[in-house]
């Protein structure tokens, strides 16, 4: 991993596949090592340099290895498994490594749970490493034992139970080795704590080969030929990026081609950083919550070229309505997301990275000057915009936030009208700057994620700023790990956006549910935010104005020490306009309080 040294705006990772398979040949002991000790040597072979986890009575050996030989990475003590998860994935999508994370069994496996649902969901690298009652007793119902496996099936690319100390090493290897390749996702590792104690010779394997486990490259000359004959015949193209382009380092070459055949832009929520959101060609976000000039885009296209997204339900709508003149070109890694819910007319099974530069010789510059412009009526049509008064609004402290970085920020998020505020108002520039939860739609995601964030741009000696933004709701749900991050000195700014309401579920009480607030008042419950934030080490800061948002944003960016909460009473009802309701078609989109009576 490395930086472009000019503009030390973003990571950059070699062309190819995202992350290079690690040299381990040198880590091989003849001698016989326990379990632990073949865990933590084979973590070190790996290239692990940081690991989220908590210890506990199963994998205590592992830790009194760690005491023993001070291993060559370093261990996090989160406060909560939940958070270590999510810790894992915000560090795995702000460097394009894998995140580890190491719990205990029982509890400490469950509540790891949620992380790894929300991993799988968004495509996001990591190996959680579980300890397991003694294989003995498994199925015995023995202290704090569970299934982790089998909990974990259906939300994992795979998940092992570790038998034999003598697979130890190599299921380590095949571990890492299907997280970060494909499709990234979640692996979990099951160890029983007669294995960790067990001992065997150390060998660590310097190649995988895994029996039906094959990673899709390039894809087929047929098929790049066609693509490129029905990108040069369309009139009305538009280019659909989702994460998948960030997951294998193809922005750069995706600016490339839109740039030079003149072919719009518009991302999902996880591509948001995949294009640049200032370049003209950008449309920027579509879907439930996305632009009215990009949908209007979708829905009057005659071709969409989608690369590495999946045409997720808060994308597509109501499907039969979706795109209805558009022919679908589908770039995709993942076999299992072609033609699922939207039949691609043109379907290219490979590396979004390596199909682009295939295709990238046969197209040339195009002339989509009329479409174009008629995007540009769309979009002065229904721009973003909000009502802007004395009133403290949350779409103006996210461009506050914005003005203050310039853009150059990794920005997370936790999940509710924040999200959908801040992937409308921030325009993000760069890929891997922007980190939410997503498939998943995990409250509590956002703080955590943020300090595994920090400690990988600290690792690849980045000192870009970490911005979180949350709500009063999500936030509460892991405030704890802010401990942890003060206890190691990460300088995350922490943007609560306080409405003192569940505020996305109260706008669809008050939009489609005659008002009825049910359960979604926060006033009374809430929590003193800035003594909370004082309580865990950090410096807490409030704002009621809007010249107290930009007074204590300044003030936050003078703290290098620990983190900054910054609590934004904000006006409660506001919602994120313009909305596709759930069900409806992209192409009716409400855009003020004014409700179609269909979706009443």
């Amino acid at each position: 991993m490395r930086y472009d040294s000019h503009t030390k705006i973003h990571p950059v990772v070699p062309s190819g596949d995202a992350i290079p398979e690690p040299g381990p040949e040198v880590f091989t002991a003849q001698q016989h090592l326990s379990g632990a000790e073949i865990l933590l040597r084979s973590l070190q072979a790996e290239g692990v340099k940081i690991i989220f986890g908590h210890p506990g009575g199963a994998v205590i050996k592992i830790y009194d290895e760690m005491a023993r030989t001070t291993p060559d990475f370093q261990h996090i003590l989160v406060r909560h498994e939940q958070g270590g998860t999510h810790a894992a994935e915000g560090y795995a999508k702000a460097t394009g490594k894998v995140g580890t994370v190491l719990v205990t069994s029982g509890p400490g496996a469950t509540n790891t749970v949620t992380g790894i649902a929300d991993a799988y969901m968004d495509s996001v690298p990591i190996v959680v490493f579980t300890g397991q009652v003694p294989t003995g007793l498994i199925g015995n119902d023995a202290f704090q034992e569970c299934d982790a496996v089998g909990i974990t099936r259906s939300i994992t690319k795979h998940s092992y139970l570790v038998r034999d100390v003598k697979d130890l090493a190599r299921t380590v290897k095949e571990a890492y080795h299907i997280a970060r390749t494909g499709r990234p996702g979640p692996v979990l590792v099951d160890l029983p704590k007669d294995v960790l104690l067990a001992k065997a010779p150390f060998h660590y394997p310097t190649s995988v080969d895994i029996r039906g486990y094959t990673v899709p490259g390039t894809g087929r000359p047929d098929k790049i030929q066609r693509a490129a004959r029905m990108i040069m015949a369309s009139e009305r193209p538009l280019l659909y990026v989702g994460g998948g382009a960030i997951s294998c380092d193809a922005t750069a070459l995706l600016r490339s081609i839109a740039q030079r055949t003149r072919i719009p832009v518009t991302t999902t929520l996880h591509g948001l950083g995949a294009f640049p959101e200032e370049d003209p060609l950008s449309l920027r976000m579509l879907g439930m919550h996305g632009t009215w000039w990009a949908n209007q885009a979708v829905q009057h296209s005659d071709l969409i070229v989608a690369v590495g997204a999946r045409f997720d339900d808060r994308v597509t709508g109501k499907l039969d309505s979706w795109a209805p003149h558009a022919n679908i070109v589908h770039i995709e890694i993942d076999q299992s997301c072609i033609s699922k819910n939207v039949f691609a007319d043109c379907a290219i099974l490979g590396d979004a990275h390596l199909v682009l530069k295939q295709l990238d010789p046969l197209l040339k510059r195009k002339d989509t000057d009329a479409w174009l412009a008629q995007i540009e009526e769309w979009r002065q049509e229904c721009p973003l915009e909000y009502e802007q008064d004395e009133k403290l609004r949350a779409q103006g402290v996210i461009e506050m936030l914005r003005d203050k970085t310039r853009g150059n920020a990794v920005v997370l998020t936790d999940v509710g009208q924040h999200q959908m505020w801040t992937a409308q108002y921030f325009r993000f520039l760069h890929p891997r700057t922007h980190i939410t939860s997503g498939g998943l739609g995990t409250m509590g995601f956002g703080m955590p994620a943020s300090m595994g964030a920090a400690f990988g741009l600290r690792e690849m000696g980045s000192d870009m700023p970490v911005v979180c933004i949350s709500g009063d709701g999500g936030f509460v749900m892991n405030a704890q790990e802010m401990s942890v991050a003060a206890a190691h000195k990460l300088p995350i700014k922490l943007a609560v956006i306080n409405n003192r309401f569940l505020g996305m579920v109260r706008q669809w009480q008050e939009l489609f549910h005659a008002e009825r607030y049910s359960h979604t008042d926060l006033s009374d419950t809430n929590p003193d935010f800035v003594k909370l934030a004082e309580a865990h080490h950090c410096v807490g800061l409030c704002a009621k104005t809007n010249q107290q948002a930009i007074d204590i944003i300044d003030e936050a960016w003078t703290v290098h020490d620990r983190p900054v909460l910054m609590e934004f009473q904000v006006a409660k009802e506001e919602m994120v306009f313009p909305m596709v309701p759930a069900g409806a078609a992209t192409g009716d989109m409400i855009t003020q309080r004014i409700v179609p009576n269909s979706f009443v």
